[in-house]
C-alpha cells in the first residue's frame, strides 16, 4: 500500500521541529512536508485580524500542498483559522485547522470552558471556533476568554521569562473558574511543563498533540 503523504503549512519555522517530533511520535509511516510562511501571521497581527488577502494566500497555499501530493493538509496556526476552514470546503483533499480537535475534546469534557491567549488575533478565532463546534455538537457552554496582555511581544524581544510568568499567572487564575482550558497557541504549551501539580486543577489542552492524536487515527 503506497504511504499517505501529510502537508503541514506553518506561519512560523518554528514549528517545523516541533511538528517533525509529533510526526515522528504518532504518524511515523506518513511522508511529511513542510510550507512555511511568516508574513501570514506577521501581516495578521500588523492588521489586527485575518484580512481577505491574507485568507485568499492561505487558500492558495492548501491548493500548493495538494499540488505537491498532500493526501492531508494541517495549517498548525490558529489566527488563520477561518480562512483555513474556507480553504476546506474548496479543496478536494482534507483539511484541518490545528485546534479544531482540541475544541471538539474540550467540548466533550467540560460545560465551563477557558480560552487562554497572548494574542487577540488568535483567542477570537480560536473562541468562535469552540463557539461553533459546541453548538454543532447540541452543547450549551460558557466560555471564559483570557487575553494575556504584553506576554507575546516580551516573547518577541526575547524575553521568555516575563511570557511565561504572565501566562503560568493567568492558568493559574483561570484554573479555579473554568472545568477545561485551551491554549489558543501552541507557544503556551511550555509554560503548562512548568507549573506546580496543585495548580494545575483542570486539563490543560495544546493543539499540536491533540491535533496528531486526530490524524493519527484517521491516516491509519
Amino acid at each position: 500500500m503506497a504511504k499517505k503523504t501529510l502537508g503541514l503549512v506553518h506561519t512560523s519555522a518554528t514549528l517545523v521541529p516541533v511538528f517533525a517530533e509529533l510526526c515522528k511520535q504518532y504518524i511515523p509511516d506518513v511522508n511529511v512536508f513542510n510550507i512555511v510562511d511568516d508574513s501570514l501571521i506577521k501581516n495578521t497581527i500588523a492588521c489586527g485580524a485575518l484580512t481577505p488577502q491574507t485568507g485568499k494566500r492561505v487558500v492558495d497555499y492548501a491548493g500548493s500542498a495538494q499540488d505537491a501530493g498532500a493526501d492531508y493538509i494541517l495549517f498548525t496556526c490558529s489566527s488563520i483559522g477561518p480562512a483555513v476552514e474556507t480553504a476546506a470546503t474548496l479543496s478536494t483533499v482534507p483539511v484541518l485547522r490545528v485546534d479544531q480537535p482540541m475544541a471538539d475534546k474540550a467540548i466533550a469534557a467540560g460545560r465551563k470552558i477557558g480560552v487562554i491567549a497572548t494574542l487577540a488575533t488568535t483567542l477570537e478565532p480560536t473562541s468562535d471556533l469552540v463557539r461553533r463546534r459546541a453548538a454543532l455538537a447540541g452543547k450549551e457552554i460558557g466560555l471564559v476568554p483570557v487575553l494575556c496582555e504584553g506576554a507575546f511581544d516580551a516573547l518577541m524581544s526575547g524575553d521568555a521569562a516575563t511570557h511565561d510568568q504572565k501566562v503560568g499567572a493567568a492558568l493559574k487564575q483561570l484554573s479555579d473558574e473554568v472545568e477545561v482550558i485551551l491554549l489558543a497557541q501552541a507557544s503556551m504549551a511550555r509554560v503548562v511543563d512548568t507549573l506546580a501539580e496543585e495548580d494545575k486543577k483542570v486539563p490543560i489542552l495544546a493543539s499540536p498533540p491533540i491535533a496528531m492524536e486526530y490524524l493519527a487515527a484517521l491516516l491509519a
